[in-house]
């Protein structure tokens, strides 16, 4: 202590002589009275963090408040009680079981020592973040039984007194935040829009023979609402999901994804406003619209890659279905993040409609497939970026964005960066959408943008993307983001159609997985320069998502139930947990009367076959 005081002791008789001369200045006005009696921010940066390194770490109780921890969506916390040197004492201090063993996504939150979670099914549960216990839960009467999308959910929203969720029957409901009385439940959609019973799978296609339709076009919601400033956001989901089939492939079960040209299936995308005290509606920006539609007929990527588009026959085709935005798509899966002094909330929007199949869309479908900025108050856009215009692939912007400092040459720039399906991370300028650094490809890339074939055109990575909907992290010490990666190949076909009545379909294009390995990898890409620092592989597709902490520390769960904890400057792995149910959500983190533990949902996933369950799990160093 004595050591740490005499090294201190030059700082602090600084910083009091300069906030003396700073009051003595605006007594004579000499200065701004905005600045009177104030140290500029580095001055008390530096005497706040000498004094306590880390006021937020040193706290008895931190909580896990936000989806990703903040409106930045870090997913980091300065939790550093956990560290390298320990992580190897980490024990199960709880767990809890829903009773609902489908797919589980939920990302918990913890606020006073309370955590809220959702279940695939949309009930909202309350729990004694220390032990366990149940407070309360609520149960959703879901309105109908055909939904687009599978069940699942992402978590819950708590502030203003309340808890916030959306639904797979396309519901937004508050619930109190102490007792889990329902507040208010407003629809965000009609579930019927879209659905369509003629569709259903190509049995007399020898790749599809036996197929079992498990999903198609209909308005659905599974993202973690944010919240700020009076105000719910959540988007739709549902839009482009033109049809999804089950398959049997080497006598195992795999899915195919498809799309039907001239079948006018499918919706638009939105994302909403709503008044967290009422429900009621504030503003509706929708991913497909009338205006620049057809876009600037883009023919190749940011670096150059093609799209291997035919605009001239494009173009000669868009007065004809230059309508074709009322069904456009656009998809929105995953929570938004929020820059509250530009007050701009940027979210990522999926394929456009019909999915895959692209004969009755020409033009870039403008603002699907694509990283959005829009106003907070009003909904009006500000920016959109689109990674893949005119998108064939499923290419959707599912990873939630992430707000970074992008530093280069000695200059900060506030930035925006976005975890794509395509497998490269890209990193652009917060106001005003322009592209800072695109990395190199985090999973291996071939054929990326081949147009389907008759006999099927293997590409990589597939409809399932280089990364799904699974949240990255952001070290900022090291500048560093961490990405939950995914290699699957698959053949991409189209195949001709005779119509027959009632079914008007020309054509349907759709990928089926080939039977080579898949594989999953964690990457830790450098913010600046682009490039790979390190690379763990995993024996299956990584989806659910990273968490990073300040003790050094990497998180994140795997298919076969191992959940993982690595040192986030290397990749070494430090620790492992062997759960019954595959990890497929991600982790989070908090403090509790000095203890700091680890959670994470262990319920598995349908859509990867990993081993569905129903557990929350808790960990915390060994008492």
């Amino acid at each position: 202590m004595k050591l740490e005081l005499n090294r201190l002791f030059p700082k602090i008789i600084i910083y009091t002589i300069f906030t003396f001369f700073l009051s003595a200045c605006s007594e004579s006005g000499d200065t701004d009275s905005k600045t009177s009696a104030v140290a500029p921010p580095s001055i008390q940066a530096v005497a706040k963090e000498e004094i306590n390194e880390n006021p937020i770490a040193d706290s008895e109780s931190v909580d896990w408040s936000k989806y990703g921890n903040n409106y930045a969506n870090h997913r980091f916390s300065e939790l550093n009680q956990i560290t390298t040197k320990n992580v190897d004492q980490l024990e199960l201090a709880w767990s809890y079981q829903t009773g609902i063993k489908k797919t589980f996504q939920t990302s918990p939150i913890v606020i006073d020592g309370v955590m809220f979670i959702t279940t695939p099914l949309n009930d909202v549960i309350s729990l004694n973040a220390e032990n366990g216990q149940e407070v309360w839960r609520y149960r959703h009467d879901l309105k109908g039984d055909k939904f687009c999308c599978g069940p699942a959910n992402r978590g819950p929203a708590v502030a203003n007194g309340k808890v916030f969720t959306v639904t797979i029957d396309a519901r937004l409901i508050a619930l109190d935040q102490k007792t889990g009385e329902k507040l208010w439940d407003v629809p965000i959609s009609d579930i019927n829009l879209g659905i369509d019973e003629k569709m259903n799978p190509i049995s007399n296609m020898e790749e599809l023979k036996g197929a079992v339709m498990t999903g198609a076009s209909g308005h659905s919601a599974s993202l973690a609402p944010q919240v700020y400033d009076g105000k719910v956001f959540v988007g739709i989901t549902g839009a482009g999901y033109g049809l999804h089939m089950e398959v049997e492939q080497d006598g195992e079960p795999t899915l195919a994804v498809g799309g039907f040209a001239g079948g006018g299936h499918g919706l638009r995308g939105f994302m909403m406003a709503y008044d967290v005290n009422t429900g009621k509606e504030i503003w509706r920006w929708y991913s497909a619209s009338e205006e620049d539609w057809a876009g600037d007929w883009v023919e190749a990527s940011s670096g150059g890659e093609s799209f291997n588009r035919d605009i001239e026959s494009e173009k000669a085709n868009y007065e004809k279905y230059k309508d074709s935005w009322k069904l456009g798509g656009g998809s929105i899966w995953t929570t938004p993040a929020l820059d509250t002094e530009l007050g701009l909330l940027y979210f990522g929007t999926g394929n456009p409609s019909p999915q895959m199949e692209d004969s009755t869309r020409p033009g870039d479908s403008r603002n699907t497939v694509s990283l959005v900025a829009v106003d907070v108050n009003t909904g009006k856009l500000k920016w959109a970026y689109q990674q893949v215009p005119h998108d064939r692939w499923g290419y959707d912007v599912a990873s939630p964005p992430v707000l970074i400092d992008f530093v280069k040459d000695g200059k900060t720039t506030k930035a925006v960066s976005q975890a794509s399906k395509t497998g490269w991370l890209f990193v652009h300028d917060r106001a005003t959408g322009e592209l800072l650094m695109r990395s190199d490809a985090f999973v291996p890339q071939e054929n990326i943008f081949a147009r389907p074939v008759e006999e099927g055109v293997r590409i990589a990575p597939s409809t399932f993307g280089a990364t799904t909907w699974s949240p990255a992290a952001y070290y900022p010490e090291l500048n560093s983001m961490f990405i939950a990666g995914i290699y699957t190949a698959a053949k991409f076909y189209s195949k001709k159609l005779t119509p027959e009545p009632g079914k008007p379909w020309s054509s349907f294009t759709f990928f089926k997985p080939t039977t080579d390995p898949t594989w999953g990898n964690i990457t830790s890409v450098d913010l600046t320069s682009g490039k790979i620092k390190w690379e763990v592989k995993t024996d299956q597709p990584m989806v659910g998502g990273v968490m990073a902490t300040a003790g050094g520390l990497l998180f994140a769960g795997e298919g076969n139930g191992n959940f993982n904890a690595y040192e986030a400057k290397t990749g070494k792995q430090l620790w492992q947990y062997k759960s019954q149910y595959g990890v497929n959500a991600p982790p989070i983190t908090y403090k509790s009367n000095g203890t700091q533990y680890i959670a994470v949902a262990s319920g598995g996933s349908g859509l990867f076959k990993y081993a569905m369950g129903d557990e929350i799990l808790v960990f915390r160093l060994k008492q």
